[in-house]
């Protein structure tokens, strides 16, 4: 998989999508290299003393908005492929002065973490640049708690335009139709999947809330 923030062809920063009080809140590195589609720290209802895992952490902002809404108690993980992205996100952490962060190098597809360590994923436009998804959904399954969540932001075609999507590159090419999404999340064993457009990117696509949930209890084949 290309590193996320390396290789967007639609990455302009995207520091709008952010509250003011949470782009106030952070150094201005990392606000200014956020490349993502969506604001996933909000989406997925971050609560005190949780872990989350952000997939393809980039500069960090996502990760230091997550350190500060779960607090001294929770953690923070981001998982980038690259030392281009690790070093200023490490960097970007000393400046905000957060302690309860941990950037990991490694692939989404193979999670440097052991099972049930998270209780929430997240992304921010970056599992649609995966060319192996549902290694991406089995591995944030695996990461995540029982009863864990999983709340992304992510690009995601309409059916009209999944068949043509070989005329667009990189994010845009790789983005699933939202029915591709729910298959491959309930393949995985997620459950109350739910896929909400919020605004268009491109003729058919959209940006889009992804949410699911890892159930309580789990069989046997599933960590």
């Amino acid at each position: 998989m290309q590193d996320a923030r390396l290789h967007r062809p639609c990455g302009a920063p995207r520091a709008a999508l952010y509250g003011a009080d949470e782009r106030e809140a952070l150094p201005a590195q990392p606000v200014a290299a956020s490349l993502g589609c969506g604001n996933p720290t909000a989406v997925a209802e971050l609560r005190a003393g949780e872990r989350v895992l952000d997939l393809g952490s980039g500069g960090g902002i996502d990760v230091l908005l997550s350190a500060r809404r779960v607090g001294p108690t929770g953690k923070a993980y981001g998982l980038d492929m690259t030392e281009e992205m690790l070093a200023p996100a490490l960097a970007n952490a000393a400046r905000a002065g957060a302690t309860n962060v941990e950037f990991l190098k490694g692939t989404i597809e193979a999670i440097p973490l052991p099972a049930r360590t998270v209780d929430v994923v997240i992304s921010n436009c970056v599992i649609n640049l995966s060319v192996d998804k549902a290694a991406v959904f089995a591995e944030a399954f695996r990461v995540l708690r029982p009863g864990g969540r999983l709340g992304v932001s992510d690009d995601t075609l309409s059916p009209g335009q999944r068949a043509e999507r070989g005329d667009y590159v990189d994010c845009i090419a790789g983005a699933l139709s939202f029915a591709e999404y729910r298959a491959g999340l309930d393949a995985a064993g997620f459950t109350d999947v739910e896929i909400t457009p919020t605004h268009p990117v491109a003729d058919g696509l959209f940006s889009a809330v992804v949410r699911a949930a890892k159930p309580a209890t789990t069989g046997p084949s599933r960590p």
